[in-house]
């Protein structure tokens, strides 16, 4: 039985919820996201709460009732909230520049690479080497700061490339002379 699946979700104030046929619909400030349902359960909003339910105690449909609440619930913060994620590049000459919503990223290569933005996805450079990566989308802020951070993995020799800025790189010790 899931735990989370349990749980109300709390709407704020300035959030609407609408469920149609097999799709919830979340409406806030900063926009508006919507999520399938999955077969067998019923979303239903009451007052100031969403509520998920199973159809049956199938142990199938419990395997996805916390899954399904949770990304009702990550929509939620992202139309009220929005999410963001930072990134950190460290190395000589290495250094962001951002150009309307075209990223450039210069990180050692030959060339210069390009990122531009997909939609809902904002991008905030701080300095040369620190960007911020902003949407109401969990899932999408995500997989664009993995795409960026993926351009150059950080080492663990120096610490060179593009990182998470609350992630700590562990550091190893390079060769040592034989005597």
């Amino acid at each position: 039985m899931s735990r989370l699946g349990k749980k109300p979700i709390e709407l704020p104030g300035n959030v609407t919820v609408t469920v149609s046929d097999k799709t919830v619909t979340v409406k806030g400030p900063k926009g508006e996201l919507s999520q399938e349902i999955f077969g067998g359960y019923t979303v239903s909003v009451a007052e100031n709460q969403v509520v998920v339910t199973p159809e049956s105690e199938a142990k199938e449909l419990w395997a996805k009732w916390g899954l399904l609440s949770v990304l009702i619930k990550n929509m939620v913060i992202g139309v009220s909230n929005g999410y963001q994620k930072s990134l950190l590049i460290e190395g000589v000459g290495f250094r962001l520049t951002l150009a309307g919503k075209k990223l450039t990223v210069i990180a050692g290569y030959s060339h210069p690479i390009l990122y531009v933005a997909p939609a809902g996805i904002e991008f905030e450079v701080e300095g040369t080497n620190k960007v911020t990566v902003k949407g109401i989308d969990k899932q999408q802020v995500g997989q664009v700061a993995a795409e960026i951070r993926s351009i150059r993995m950080p080492e663990p020799y120096k610490g060179k490339g593009i990182r998470y800025s609350d992630e700590f790189i562990v550091r190893k010790a390079g060769k040592s002379n034989k005597k």
